[in-house]
């Protein structure tokens, strides 16, 4: 006995990997254009897609629907088996408009736009995966803090004297009898980061995993976003929240963690950085246009901000004369910090397994009584 599932997703430009491992009418167009997007790290990706597909039990003849917003996902719910979200809420309003509803996949981790209650009181499973490529961002902000306070990308294989005094540094032994050798380079500013300030702009899944981070180097985390985190939530990470104006007054690093978004374009201005903290840095591995461009390089330019670090560019690919490019104290990367597409892999590999499973939970019971009916009729039949 076999039945046929219907999935509704959320149409992210992530999401739609699904649409290439489960939609048996996904376009040409679009398994051509994912299969370029992870050429450089996985050439076979049809042949993974397929083979995920192939490894399920209740997905091989499934029916898939994208929705991009939530009069969408309220049309699609009455015949929804499983719904796949990031962002989009599912109230218990709209589960009640659910009645074959088995499972809730939440693209994340944080799940404040499902009802939790709603979904255990009818039996709904809510999985969620913890994503790599968010990990891997915040280990590129970190790395990007690291690098910084070290002046890493300023004397990387500067180790002899000639090379030191070529890169502008002043270089001269310690007088051994009575001093160590460290740092004979005599490079200043070098930072640690115990004990610092990290004040986040966002505490959404990115910005959580930095704070679990940044909280190993025995750093003081700070936050602040448009709605508070509960009380629990704050004690793990060990996080305080405080306005836009006190975290940048107050903050050694400031952590830009915000999508592009309307509500979020240059956030970050002349207007309130004027607040930040002199010799602050600011890293960002979200978005460049919750920034405002010429506010951060007045700031560069006036010597207030003390590093930068950007991930993803106001514009992509960059200018070869970036004026950013001219500050030592600048490190850009092109778009790098949710690599490698590994971790996008592993992601939909354990999201097409958690979904397979639960929607076993209601394909056995069809099965089982198909085949208590079944034995039923025999009975019956060789009563006689």
């Amino acid at each position: 006995m076999t039945q046929s599932f219907h999935i509704v997703i959320e149409d992210d430009v992530f999401t739609r990997v699904l649409d290439v491992v489960l939609n048996p009418q996904c376009t040409t167009e679009r398994k051509n254009a994912f299969a370029d997007f992870f050429a450089h790290d996985m050439p076979e990706f049809l042949e993974w897609a397929k083979s995920q597909k192939n490894k399920t039990t209740h997905l091989k003849n499934c029916t898939v629907t994208f929705v991009h917003s939530q009069e969408e996902l309220s049309e699609q719910l009455p015949k929804a088996h499983a719904v796949v979200l990031e962002s989009l809420q599912l109230e218990k309003s709209d589960i009640e408009k659910a009645p074959h509803l088995i499972a809730v996949q939440k693209y994340g981790f944080i799940t404040k736009n499902i009802n939790i209650d709603a979904c255990e009181a009818r039996n709904i499973k809510v999985l969620r995966v913890r994503r790599r490529a968010n990990i891997a961002c915040a280990e590129q902000a970190m790395m990007m803090i690291l690098a910084l306070a070290k002046r890493l990308s300023e004397v990387n294989k500067l180790t002899s004297t000639q090379l030191l005094l070529k890169g502008g540094f002043h270089p001269k032994p310690f007088d051994r009898a009575h001093t160590p050798s460290s740092n004979w380079a005599r490079i200043p500013d070098i930072q640690t980061l115990y004990g610092k300030n990290i004040g986040i702009i966002g505490m959404g899944e990115i910005g959580q995993e930095i704070a679990k981070r940044a909280l190993s180097f025995e750093m003081n985390i700070l936050y602040t976003q448009r709605n508070q985190l509960d009380q629990k939530s704050e004690v793990q990470l060990g996080a305080t929240y405080l306005s836009l104006n006190d975290l940048l007054a107050q903050s050694d690093w400031v952590i830009a963690q915000l999508p592009a978004t309307p509500q979020t374009n240059h956030l970050l201005n002349s207007s309130n950085l004027i607040h930040l903290k002199r010799g602050a840095s600011i890293i960002n591995v979200s978005r460049a246009q919750c920034m405002e461009r010429q506010a951060v390089l007045d700031l560069l330019k006036s010597g207030h901000l003390g590093g930068f670090a950007l991930d993803t560019l106001w514009q992509e690919p960059g200018a070869d004369d970036d004026e950013f490019l001219t500050y030592p104290n600048v490190i850009l990367t092109p778009h790098l910090a949710g690599s490698s597409r590994w971790n996008a892999i592993s992601d939909f590999e354990e999201m097409v397994q958690k979904l397979d499973l639960a929607l076993s939970s209601q394909y056995m019971p069809l099965v089982n009584s198909a085949l208590k009916k079944l034995l039923c009729s025999l009975s019956r039949l060789f009563a006689f």
